[in-house]
């Protein structure tokens, strides 16, 4: 099986303005997703793909976790609300992904991507990509 094309990932981290870019790529889920009957029955194969623009802070990191945005959290996030039963619209799960990593005051901007894997035998992939900003920043 040969890997489909890798889309470029997009140029957010600029030093000028603060801005680190945290990124999640090609985490594949199990989801309960879709509008046709037969897609209540059966949960199926997703990617999500997360960018985040991230306000870096003044100090310095001090190589602690509580001083980043932390990718492990909002994977783990991501992978709840995927779990957590039936979305018809892979637009309304592209949102929920998007509200909970904008409930981080650092993250000033998110793009989410959200590929339904195994609709049309003849593509690789169907899906949304939404950007949304945050409104403290």
């Amino acid at each position: 099986m040969t890997k489909p094309p890798v889309i470029q990932p997009l140029r957010i981290a600029d030093a000028r303005l603060g801005v680190r870019h945290v990124f999640v790529r090609d985490l594949t889920l199990e989801c309960s997703i879709g509008v046709h009957a037969h897609e209540h029955r059966t949960r199926q194969r997703i990617r999500v793909n997360l960018d985040l623009a991230v306000r870096e802070d003044e100090g310095p990191l001090a190589d602690a976790l509580a001083n980043v945005v932390c990718y492990e959290d909002i994977v783990t996030r991501v992978r709840s609300i995927a779990g957590d039963g039936h979305v018809k619209l892979v637009e309304t799960l592209a949102e929920r992904i998007a509200a909970i990593c904008l409930q981080d005051a650092r993250i000033r901007s998110v793009r989410i991507r959200v590929e339904k894997l195994d609709v049309f035998p003849d593509a690789t992939s169907v899906g949304v990509e939404i950007e949304r900003f945050s409104s403290m920043n």
